[in-house]
């Protein structure tokens, strides 16, 4: 069974947020930072809480901390040696690995965003500006409150219409194939396979390797949490127009270069059931749109071509993009 009470909402709900805000704070003592945890750990909701309260809520609060951060709050070097390299390091450090060279380069990341001592994100999720301007305000004066926490940096969040479905900034209907996770109770759609272990996503679970091994200690720093990988991108739609524009006499033409390139219409609409033009009320429909198998349907990529967006993420038999 997930300890729902004691796992952060944002790892296995959806919330109704059209507008949010990142805080990335640092803490120059770990009296005034433990100062601010323990305040602000009460606004930050379970799964379970939000389970039982998304209607009603205005706002939804998580937190996430750097190895760094960890050790600016005091936590004690045995424990801080038990995670994991990769996250002991950081992105900064490995961030040749990560292929962040030359424009990516650490060096021209915004906000403070690479600098050792960022600590802690504060994420806010709310349903509208007001809220968001009302928790900010309340989250300012806690800070003032804490001797020695900063907020090097802030990014606001607004959602783009159309409004009653999920969408990326191209266009393309999003949240089509999140993986299910065991014992959350979901039902996967046609197509998405077999609920995942949920040590996959969560630690303190078996995954699909089996029990749970190597977590950091004590059991209190790891049990029901995860790790984050934050990343802010700069994504160039007006250059993306104007490729469809310059390869595309008609709009039909536009849109269906527009779905070679990620292997759906922005409907949602894969290619492989609709490879001639779109279909709308498919691609919102979650018992077919994902209901297909390349190998069987499309082995050589002529409704979905190999070098698409769905079949990088998912080359084999794609069950998940």
């Amino acid at each position: 069974m997930l300890e729902n009470e004691d796992i952060q909402h944002i790892l296995l709900t959806r919330t109704p947020a059209l507008t949010g805000r990142y805080e990335f704070l640092s803490f120059r003592n770990a009296a005034g930072g433990r100062a601010w945890l323990s305040a602000i750990r009460e606004k930050a909701q379970s799964v379970a809480e939000v389970m039982a309260s998304v209607e009603k809520d205005k706002r939804w609060v998580t937190l996430a901390f750097s190895w760094n951060g960890l050790r600016a709050l005091g936590v004690d070097e045995g424990s801080l040696a038990t995670f994991p390299e990769e996250f002991k390091q950081g992105m900064v450090a490995r961030a040749e690995m990560l292929g962040d060279t030359g424009e990516n380069h650490p060096d021209n990341w915004v906000g403070g965003l690479a600098r050792p001592d960022l600590h802690a994100i504060a994420i806010l999720f709310a349903r509208d500006a007001a809220e968001r301007g009302r928790c900010q305000i309340e989250h300012d004066k806690l800070v003032a409150q804490c001797q020695g926490v900063e907020v090097l940096s802030a990014l606001d969040l607004e959602a783009t219409p159309p409004f009653d479905y999920a969408h990326d900034h191209f266009g393309y209907r999003d949240r089509l194939s999140q993986p299910v996770i065991e014992g959350t109770g979901e039902v996967p759609t046609p197509g998405t396979g077999a609920p995942l272990k949920p040590g996959e996503f969560i630690l303190g679970y078996p995954d699909e390797d089996g029990p749970p091994a190597n977590l950091p200690q004590p059991e209190i720093l790891s049990r029901n949490g995860s790790y984050m990988a934050y990343r802010r991108l700069q994504e160039h739609v007006g250059r993306f127009r104007d490729f469809l524009r310059e390869h595309g006499k008609t709009h039909e033409e536009r849109e269906l270069i527009a779905a070679k390139l990620m292997g759906r219409w922005r409907s949602g609409a894969p290619l492989t059931l609709a490879p001639e033009k779109d279909d709308p009320a498919l691609g919102a429909d979650l018992q077919r749109n994902n209901d297909f198998n390349y190998k069987e349907m499309d082995p050589h990529g002529y409704a979905v071509p190999l070098g698409s967006h769905m079949r990088r993420m998912n080359p084999a038999t794609r069950r998940r993009t």
